[in-house]
């Protein structure tokens, strides 16, 4: 018989959330509510005679104690400067990691906003002004223990797990022939490029991970903070055709240049982090298709239908890699 093993967040009852936010002095009321969250699980839990209070709580295995302090680290460095950030809640023995039973968490300040209209150009313009301010003191050290985003673990990774263990066979010549194609011209286009210059970014800026309230956003959830080029935070804000992401990355770039010398040069890795990102996310959901979680928030993944839909965008995304970069002149 085959051993049936069960989820580690399966532990995650409501009395086990309630005394691990106990445990750090506060008093529930004993209300809770899940939120959209996949990779780890968050909850806002209600404290007496106080705000509800954000917890965190990490995914076992994933990130070593070391590469969370660093996320943490991070964010005090940018809130010291004022910048708008949720940083984690820190207890009287300046501990903003916890341990509860099996568990590593992280408290937070519960904060509202709604996700930003980023087919204004004058949002995009203050985002720019932010992340340029982020990037700035992200350049000032590296971080020694969380990783860099490369086309190792992002794209080969990403195609052997995808293409060994769920690529459905009548599918798997026409994916290996493309994935392989794609990740050439991904190679051979950085080859060209030449030395990156990765600094500490936020790594997962997209607008779900920003909350915009009193006309200004507010950066959440640093978990994918890693080593990358700067404009990793910079493209996942562009959406439209070419016309259309030309302007907003021009206003973009003009607020970023404020307080942050942008370079032009890594226009050239816009679509090749937009391809990376692709392949990475389909393996990622994959890599956690045993967490229960998975099956019932993504039913329409491990489908002919969504391979085939994900051959075609990496056809599409050869394509893009292929064109000339966006021009951007202020």
């Amino acid at each position: 018989m085959t051993e049936t093993r069960s989820h580690p967040f399966e532990a995650l009852g409501p009395d086990l959330l309630i005394d691990a936010v106990e445990s750090q002095g506060f008093v529930s009321d004993g209300r809770f509510l899940a939120l959209n969250s996949y990779e780890n699980r968050v909850y806002q839990i209600g404290i007496e005679d106080q705000a509800p209070m954000i917890a965190k709580f990490y995914r076992p295995e994933r990130w070593t104690n070391e590469q969370i302090h660093e996320e943490h680290e991070y964010c005090f460095q940018l809130m010291e400067q004022e910048l708008p950030v949720v940083c984690p809640w820190v207890n009287s023995r300046s501990d903003s990691l916890h341990n509860y039973g099996d568990f590593r968490f992280a408290l937070y300040e519960r904060k509202g906003g709604h996700a930003p209209e980023l087919d204004n150009l004058d949002n995009l313009f203050i985002l720019g002004r932010v992340l340029g301010r982020f990037h700035g003191i992200g350049a000032m050290q590296a971080f020694k223990h969380r990783p860099t985003l490369r086309v190792e673990n992002f794209g080969w990774q990403s195609y052997r797990l995808i293409s060994e263990q769920f690529m459905p066979k009548e599918l798997l010549p026409a994916y290996d022939s493309l994935a392989l194609d794609v990740l050439k011209k991904v190679d051979q286009l950085l080859e060209d490029y030449g030395p990156i210059n990765n600094i500490r970014v936020h790594g997962d800026c997209h607008s779900g991970n920003i909350l915009w309230r009193d006309d200004y956003p507010h950066f959440v959830d640093f978990d994918d903070a890693r080593m990358a080029p700067a404009i990793q935070d910079l493209w996942m804000l562009l959406s439209g055709d070419r016309q259309e992401q030309t302007l907003q990355m021009a206003e973009l770039i003009e607020g970023y240049n404020d307080f942050y010398d942008f370079d032009y040069r890594e226009l050239r890795l816009i679509e090749v982090f937009r391809t990376l990102r692709i392949m990475h996310h389909s393996a990622w959901i994959a890599r956690r298709w045993t967490d229960p979680a998975f099956p019932r928030a993504f039913t329409w993944f491990n489908s002919p239908r969504y391979w085939s839909d994900h051959i075609l965008m990496l056809r599409e995304q050869l394509a893009a890699l292929n064109e000339p970069p966006l021009q951007v002149r202020l």
